[in-house]
């Protein structure tokens, strides 16, 4: 399924928005402009939806409580919203709709209560909360049903869904040295901490086969590179990955991953992503570390394997090499404005002298950044 629309109030940047999502959508806006933060309404909802360990309120504690997720734009209306709709094809009209608000009691003992969860399928409406069972208890209103297994069942593909968001911000530092750090991975390893034993758990065909195709994409971008190895310590059965390097000496040119480049693990860590499942993909700033000559070529790379997987994914950037391939529509940039009541979020293809300049052959790289500029950057050069 794909996310098409994506509506919330009262989300830390954001005060009111609502857009439509394509297949590939990229994420534009100066920095604390809320790309991340957007990305996360996402990851939260996944939070609340995972069947070991979720639920809201420790999606919400996570966060750092209620206070910190609620907009400083808000102050009549304390309520936060977040609403999805799911297509079959990114082109359908939506199967299932799925509205989410909660908010913080102003007194007594201070807890998180749902205020509205409803579902529609096809239009047709399947759940109200607070229901007559709710209003006699309001305990009840503390869990959602979306994270119960035991009543979900009418919508349980929602769940499913939502459970099974990928989201990757690969460190390399800490794939480098998680052995040494020996610190606590984060739920869902965000950071790639533990991207080894990802790895390590695919049946073994699965990962000979993604390896021989990152293989062979290394082999373009990484100089030298030669062959790239999966295998695990005689001593301690740790999962490692290897790469042969030419060398004046046959077979000397072994290393293993503490010993590859930044933008080698990230590039891993993008190329295993991609093909690791069909669930929506959360790509935050993957140009990170790589060379602008290999960043040109992530958009239609990430277009490829869509079509190979028919999967959605969202990338958040500030790179105009990775937004300069034409193939780039300008419905797929959302362009994110921060403003004194929030962050606002439109198409880009939706400014007139957007479309006007792109339909003049420039590409949303070279158009749609320049609107992320700050106006006085010129300045920063004269800080002392």
């Amino acid at each position: 399924m794909f996310v098409t629309h994506l509506a919330a109030k009262n989300w830390r940047n954001f005060k009111a928005v609502e857009f439509e999502l394509r297949e590939r959508q990229f994420l534009v806006g100066p920095n604390a402009a809320g790309k991340s933060n957007l990305l996360d309404m996402l990851r939260f909802l996944r939070d609340i939806a995972l069947r070991e360990g979720g639920g809201l309120q420790k999606a919400i504690r996570q966060r750092g409580g209620v206070s910190k997720i609620r907009s400083l734009a808000a102050r009549r209306d304390p309520e936060i919203l977040i609403e999805i709709r799911l297509s079959e094809t990114p082109d359908a009209p939506a199967k299932w709709r799925y509205e989410l608000a909660f908010k913080q009691e102003s007194r007594g003992r201070r807890q998180t209560l749902l205020t509205r969860e409803n579902v529609w399928r096809d239009g047709r409406k399947l759940l109200t909360r607070p229901d007559p069972d709710d209003l006699k208890d309001p305990e009840r209103l503390t869990q959602t049903h979306l994270e119960q297994i035991h009543v979900n069942v009418d919508f349980r593909p929602i769940a499913q869904f939502l459970e099974s968001v990928t989201y990757l911000h690969l460190v390399p530092q800490l794939l480098r040295f998680a052995d040494s750090i020996q610190g606590r991975i984060l739920e869902n390893d965000p950071f790639g901490q533990g991207f080894l034993e990802r790895i390590a758990k695919a049946p073994e065909n699965t990962r000979k086969a993604r390896l021989r195709r990152i293989e062979d994409a290394l082999k373009v971008a990484v100089p030298q590179l030669q062959k790239l190895a999966f295998l695990r310590d005689e001593n301690t059965g740790q999962p490692h990955l290897q790469a042969l390097y030419s060398h004046w000496r046959p077979n000397a040119g072994w290393q293993r991953e503490d010993q590859f480049s930044d933008g080698t693990l990230r590039l891993l860590g993008l190329l295993w992503s991609l093909q690791e499942n069909d669930s929506l993909l959360l790509l935050e700033e993957p140009e990170l570390s790589l060379n602008a000559g290999i960043v040109a070529h992530l958009a239609p790379l990430i277009h490829r394997m869509q079509r190979v997987r028919s999967r959605q994914v969202l990338v958040s950037t500030h790179s105009e090499a990775l937004l300069s391939d034409p193939g780039i529509d300008g419905r797929e940039v959302l362009l994110l404005s921060p403003g004194a009541e929030g962050t606002e979020v439109a198409v880009s293809s939706d400014f007139a002298e957007v479309r006007a300049l792109l339909e003049e052959g420039m590409t949303v790289g070279e158009v749609v950044l320049a609107r992320t500029k700050p106006s006085n950057a010129h300045e920063l050069g004269s800080v002392t």
